[in-house]
């Protein structure tokens, strides 16, 4: 980088490479995701208070780096990560070319207070620093929310959304809201796509020497980055020299807390400690990507976990009794059936609910007799289809099972005790008799609604999650 800057600004040596800049805008970029995974760490430990600034993460970043930013532009005279990389911001002199070269071998202090930011210039960089990237954070997040899903959903939703879909006498907020929808989907794009347009012209122009500005934006405020310089580091150890803070007027205490002291000893040190502070989230993020990311993590937790025995889950009495009740009853009902059976409909040790600890009724899965045949109804397939999990099913009968109507759930939760099941060859038989009665399964048992009739998987989307199999 050094080698490459030589090069390039062997005129100028204040003049930073564009590898620089880009670097430190990498570096700003990295900022807000680092802060938004420590702060949803840590709201797991405290959702009660750190719940509603996670969901206004995006206001709380920029009120906090308004803060952090006005205090190292007036400070320092760049912002937090241009500091970090030895950059700052200075004003454009209001000649032919901008450039006072003999001024500043001669007299550097004075051309850098020449040069400094002042109350106006500070105020449009936080425009630059903080508005716009907060602005363009709520668009992007706006038009994935709103028209994103156009190019998705296809022509179709075109046409209904050929005009803005405003209703007769709707309220303004309805208006602005249709008016917004249709800016996201007819102007951002093209607007987003000048935006990054323009940043590539202003980079290759400064890459060549072109132009003063490696942003668009910095050129409308007329601002530019430039290196520090012996004077500005004089300045800056001047300008963060430790105060006294002096004995108390009268009637103000000397505690530290009193706005006072707050403003003149704590405030300062608290904004330059996030110098050490903020690089090093990041770099703590970065680490652990690595390392939730590496086969030498997944190695160690293996290793470590190869002794651990867990302990069977605890659950309560009842559903317990519940288990061992229906377990039973499907050992008593395959001695007295058949004997060679080894799966039932409500087998020994059917699978248990996540959310209620409650059995779910399932079928016995095919095999290579009956792969032909529905696992629910037993009959040949009619017009297949396959659940999220693989298993092909009759389309009325997993449809049915699904939306939790199946005449097999509907007995079995009114207290059948026994259903229909394919033996070795494929057939259907009648194990049990259908009118015995044992009482109604409702609270003991769950009938399988929402769920895959084989393995008792919950499918996402309901009977939207089914597919249809094209033989």
């Amino acid at each position: 980088m050094e080698y490459m800057s030589s090069l390039q600004n062997n005129l100028d040596e204040l003049k930073p490479s564009l590898f620089e800049v880009l670097s430190e805008q990498q570096l700003a970029a990295l900022l807000p995701p680092s802060l938004r995974y420590l702060l949803a760490i840590s709201t797991h430990r405290y959702p009660r208070y750190l719940l509603p600034v996670l969901n206004s993460f995006d206001e709380a970043y920029a009120l906090l780096m308004l803060l952090v930013e006005r205090h190292f532009l007036r400070t320092y005279g760049g912002s937090f990560t241009e500091n970090f990389y030895g950059l700052k911001r200075a004003r454009v002199l209001a000649t032919r070319t901008g450039e006072a070269p003999r001024a500043q071998l001669g007299a550097p202090d004075a051309v850098r207070e020449a040069l400094s930011l002042k109350t106006g210039d500070v105020w449009r960089n936080l425009a630059v620093l903080v508005g716009l990237p907060y602005l363009k954070r709520k668009l992007d997040e706006a038009y994935d929310v709103h028209a994103a899903s156009a190019a998705i959903l296809g022509p179709g939703y075109h046409r209904s959304r050929a005009g803005l879909g405003i209703r007769d006498g709707a309220p303004l907020r309805e208006k602005l809201m249709a008016y917004y929808k249709w800016f996201l989907r007819k102007v951002y794009p093209s607007l987003n796509a000048a935006y990054y347009f323009s940043l590539l012209v202003f980079n290759m122009a400064y890459l060549f020497d072109g132009s003063k500005y490696h942003s668009p934006f910095l050129w409308a405020i007329g601002t530019r980055i430039r290196r520090l310089g012996e004077a500005d580091y004089r300045a800056i150890e001047l300008a963060t020299r430790p105060r006294s803070v002096g004995s108390a007027r009268p009637g103000e205490g000397a505690s530290i807390f009193s706005p006072r002291n707050m403003a003149r000893g704590v405030y300062p040190r608290l904004l330059q400690s996030l110098r050490i502070l903020l690089p090093t989230s990041i770099f703590a993020l970065k680490f652990l990507e690595w390392w939730h990311a590496s086969d030498f993590a997944r190695q160690l937790s293996r290793k470590a976990a190869e002794n651990i025995e867990l302990p069977p889950p605890v659950l309560p009495s009842g559903v317990l009794g519940s288990r061992q009740a229906a377990a039973a009853a499907s050992e008593q009902g395959e001695k007295a059936s058949n004997p060679s059976e080894k799966h039932t409909s409500t087998g020994p040790d059917p699978p248990i609910s996540a959310s209620s600890l409650l059995p779910i009724l399932t079928v016995a899965p095919p095999n290579k007799a009956t792969s032909g045949l529905c696992p629910i109804c037993g009959s040949t397939i009619t017009t297949p289809t396959a659940s999220s999990t693989g298993f092909v099913y009759c389309y009325t009968c997993i449809h049915r099972w699904v939306e939790g109507e199946h005449e097999r759930q509907v007995a079995f939760m009114e207290g059948a005790a026994g259903f229909r099941r394919q033996n070795e060859a494929g057939d259907v038989q009648d194990e049990e008799d259908w009118s015995k009665e044992e009482g109604s399964r409702e609270g003991r048992w769950e009938s399988g609604k929402g769920r895959d009739a084989v393995t008792g998987r919950r499918i996402l989307g309901g009977t939207e999650g089914l597919r249809r199999v094209v033989v």
